[in-house]
């Protein structure tokens, strides 16, 4: 395993580990509220990757996500959280800016989730 695969893999288990922290997070932040089922449908695909139930995913995607999900809670952001009222807009935005990137990834992974009966609350991006 090289390099990289090895740090792909270590963010993918601090993300899984992380998971209800992220998901706490989404639902505490005002300005993540909007991006709630996003975010958890993001965490449920990186979980179904970690678990090898869903592996039809590009390396790229699955490492944006991962990312993304980690800067949620990462206490050093480029807008520190303690900012009352912006604090969060920039955990909102690499969110928002990663469902752009992932939207057909995202749209694949639902429709996965649909006929493999996983089914859970899924919204539109």
């Amino acid at each position: 395993m090289s390099n990289n695969e090895n740090h792909h893999d270590d963010t993918i288990r601090r993300v899984t580990e992380a998971a209800d922290d992220i998901e706490n997070k989404f639902v505490k932040q005002k300005a993540l509220k909007n991006l709630l089922e996003h975010g958890k449908i993001m965490l449920e695909m990186v979980k179904d990757y970690a678990a090898r139930r869903y592996r039809e995913v590009p390396y790229w995607a699955i490492g944006a996500i991962s990312l993304a999900l980690l800067y949620v809670i990462n206490p050093l952001d480029v807008v520190p959280d303690v900012l009352f009222g912006i604090g969060y807009l920039d955990d909102a935005t690499v969110i928002a800016f990663c469902l752009r990137l992932i939207e057909k990834e995202l749209e694949k992974y639902r429709a996965w989730k649909a006929k493999s009966g996983q089914d859970s609350k899924i919204v539109d991006v």
